[in-house]
């Protein structure tokens, strides 16, 4: 068998988005950004629906004292350091992350789906 239900799908979400932390990561490109100023968000999200889920607040990044380039991808792992990745996906849009420049995701932005 190849298909997961429904219900297995909303509980995959369930149980590796919602009843453990988790917390998200920009990346450029393949590695993920490393710079003094930069640092994982923790994220919160919504009850799944149909396989699908999204994050139920603000994610925002601190302010960059340094510049963190072009973010292209963004992650979801289960650390703040270290840890294991557990989603990946590339951004709907590249943006430069210079000094004095703040990353955000917006409230249901992040939307992660199993198929």
């Amino acid at each position: 068998m190849n298909h997961m239900t429904v219900y297995m799908k909303n509980k995959v979400l369930t149980d590796n988005l919602r009843t453990t932390q988790v917390f998200v990561a920009l990346f450029n490109g393949d590695v993920e950004v490393n710079a003094a100023s930069y640092s994982r968000q923790s994220a919160s999200f919504t009850a799944p629906t149909d396989g699908q889920t999204s994050n139920s607040a603000d994610i925002l990044f601190p302010i960059a004292t340094e510049s963190w380039g072009d973010i292209t991808h963004i992650g979801i792992l289960d650390a703040k350091t270290d840890g294991n990745l557990l989603f990946k996906s590339q951004a709907e849009f590249t943006k430069n992350i210079d000094i004095s420049s703040q990353y955000k995701i917006p409230k249901n932005y992040l939307i992660v789906r199993l198929r």
